[in-house]
């Protein structure tokens, strides 16, 4: 990059960046966004050729200071991206283009939103440095020819600027629980209406009744055994759904062993032992739910281990919100509300890139109605939504 006073670089690998300089952009809090996380995907079999991400991380120095950055990958496929653009590619790829390879700014395999666009806070030329941010990876896309630039679940500063950037802005939707004072899970679902408070709790009785145990471990408790017995758990759930397993047994051991009390796995056992599992990240003020796995089938189960559970931690630790993963309406009618989430993209063919601009344009809309259509299902009564939660407005009343 020309005319800027910093010093630009691409990595393919956080092996050299220390993990304070770069936990300082954004890490120390968001799990997802740490050091640990993405360099022991990279250290252990996650990334590559098997599975299409190959790390490409934007970094900006100041003299010898690491002062920006950005967590950018280029895919081979859109697998573990959870912004779903195949009917992009195919249709770019029947106008004679080729849509892979691509460069994405995202968190491998987890559609959580965060930041993107990483800048010490600090920094009175913050804005100036994420601008940078976004200059340096679309010049680095037209370079190497890529078929464009995606940044994926992206906050709302980051997608502020981006909106600025004059780039096309894709709304999607998630199911999010919005922590509103609640003293306890009781006081939480004291706001539901009748029908579905007594849902509610006929599930997790229904989890007590068959005699089913749940066990909390946070980082430094998850002892080896424990992680072994959930990997099985987390294997098994992709041979069901004929899925590929990314994660491997030794990522799941250095997180838990460097992230500490920001790893929680919840257990659940039967008269045998333990059978089924779940796994939370936190940051200071959010849970997110990533991954589940069960042996054996037993009504409920899911929903306690994965909702509840994440529910009664959340609460009990004042947490703001938890984000329990991509899709699932059936979230909703146990206090998970329709919530909006954003990617923004950048393509390098013009003709596409209008294209693209007006697919997102009129999705927008419908996106929104379906949002507010989703809304009619939340189990609250009439008033007693959180106030923190907001749907956007139609543009059609």
């Amino acid at each position: 990059m020309e005319n800027t006073p910093y010093s630009i670089a691409i990595t393919d690998s956080l092996e050299e960046i220390l993990p304070s300089d770069w936990d300082a952009l954004g890490g120390n809090d968001d799990p997802f966004l740490s050091h640990a996380f993405l360099h022991a995907l990279e250290r252990h079999d996650c990334l590559g050729d098997r599975f299409g991400w190959y790390p490409r991380h934007i970094l900006i120095r100041d003299q010898d200071q690491l002062v920006a950055a950005c967590p950018c990958y280029v895919k081979t496929n859109s697998y573990g991206e959870f912004v779903f653009d195949w009917s992009w590619a195919s249709a770019y790829e029947r106008s004679g283009g080729r849509y892979y390879p691509k460069l994405v700014c995202g968190i491998p395999y987890t559609p959580a939103t965060g930041k993107r666009l990483l800048a010490l806070e600090d920094r009175e030329d913050r804005k100036a440095l994420k601008q940078t941010l976004i200059d340096t990876a679309i010049q680095f896309t037209r370079e190497h020819a890529y078929s464009g630039m995606h940044w994926l679940f992206t906050d709302e500063e980051d997608t502020a600027l981006l909106r600025e950037n004059n780039l096309s802005l894709r709304l999607g939707c998630q199911y999010h629980w919005h922590n509103d004072g609640y003293q306890d899970f009781d006081d939480f679902l004291s706001q539901f209406s009748s029908k579905k408070r007594k849902n509610i709790r006929r599930e997790r009785r229904m989890v007590s009744d068959q005699q089913l145990r749940l066990d909390l471990f946070e980082g430094p408790e998850i002892s080896d055994e424990l992680w072994g017995l959930f990997y099985q758990f987390y294997i098994d759930t992709f041979d069901k759904k004929a899925g590929i397993p990314t994660l491997s047994l030794d990522f799941f051991k250095e997180i838990g062993a460097k992230l500490g009390n920001r790893v929680i796995l919840v257990m659940a056992s039967d008269e045998t032992g333990y059978i089924a599992g779940a796994l939370d990240f936190a940051s200071h003020d959010s849970l997110f739910g990533r991954h589940w796995g069960s042996l054996k089938d037993y009504d409920s189960l899911h929903f306690e281990t994965c909702f509840y559970q994440g529910i009664d931690y959340a609460i009990q630790r004042g947490l703001k919100r938890f984000e329990p993963g991509a899709q699932g309406e059936h979230k909703i009618t146990r206090g998970f509300l329709p919530t909006q989430t954003w990617s923004a993209h950048w393509m390098t063919d013009p003709g596409f890139s209008e294209v693209i601009a007006r697919f997102c344009r009129q999705e927008e809309p419908l996106m929104q109605e379906h949002c507010r259509d989703l809304f009619r299902l939340s189990p609250f009564r009439e008033g007693a939504a959180p106030a923190s939660h907001t749907l956007p407005e139609s543009d059609h009343e």
